[in-house]
């Protein structure tokens, strides 16, 4: 991992937490102590229902607080959604788009992931845009045509390094317990750096891309220490605090 870029932990919470989550989320503020604040920055995204009371617990604290989806207008007659200007409003400093539930579940395009993108940019949130095959797709290897494909077609033509993150998730590890191997996140990380470079240029170099996907503390250091891997985001470790925590320490090994 380049010098320059900092590592990035980001809990996805999905849609689990209640108002009494509060409490784990202060066992992560209490965890993230000044040792691991200095190596690797960390960010929760809880349901939107959570992300004001979330931001308010974590205030003046090192752990940021995030969204997992946003809607591309600014406002509008949108029954249901929410907009990047209202999930900063609430509190939240990023937001996910383009995660592989909501691709698969909601039918999310390219096109649509990158509006959303978009989005993130113009109300001044970080956007985690998401990429990532499916088991059918790697096993036909087509890995990196697909994940190429959604980078180029995702990621917003005025993305900064200080605006966008990466996160290369395999489709068929979310959830699964299965991981591919370092080299097969190196392989895929390389051509997401290679294009990014293709298409920003040198400044490229500052994006961090972060893999996702099963990240448990059994197989952080493998991962997270693998080249061209500036951190993860994380699924259900993220959810209690020992374990987000624990993987946070890989980089106090380091």
């Amino acid at each position: 991992m380049a010098a320059a870029r900092r590592p990035l932990l980001a809990g996805n919470w999905k849609m689990n937490g209640l108002s009494t989550s509060i409490a784990e989320l202060a066992r992560i503020i209490e965890g993230f102590d000044a040792a691991l604040s200095a190596r690797v920055d960390l960010l929760v995204c809880p349901p939107a229902t959570l992300i004001a009371a979330f931001a308010e617990r974590a205030k003046g604290c090192k752990v940021a607080i995030g969204a997992q989806d946003c809607h591309f207008e600014a406002a509008g007659a949108f029954t249901g959604d929410l907009s990047a200007e209202m999930l900063r409003d609430a509190g939240a400093s990023a937001v996910i788009a383009g995660h592989s539930e909501r691709r698969a579940g909601h039918g999310e395009s390219d096109l649509l992931v990158r509006a959303k993108a978009e989005a993130a940019l113009r109300a001044g949130l970080l956007a985690i845009v998401c990429v990532g095959e499916t088991k059918a797709e790697r096993e036909a290897g087509r890995t990196l045509e697909v994940v190429g494909r959604q980078l180029a077609g995702s990621v917003p033509d005025q993305a900064t390094p200080q605006g966008l993150v990466l996160a290369y998730e395999p489709v068929w590890a979310i959830g699964s317990g299965l991981t591919p191997t370092p080299a097969d996140v190196i392989e895929v990380h390389a051509m997401l750096r290679a294009e990014l470079a293709r298409r920003f240029g040198e400044k490229a170099r500052a994006t961090r891309i972060l893999y996702g996907g099963s990240v448990a503390p059994r197989n952080a250091a493998g991962l997270l220490k693998a080249a061209e891997v500036d951190g993860a985001l994380v699924g259900g470790a993220s959810l209690k605090a020992s374990e987000f925590l624990s993987i946070a320490k890989v980089y106090l090994e380091t």
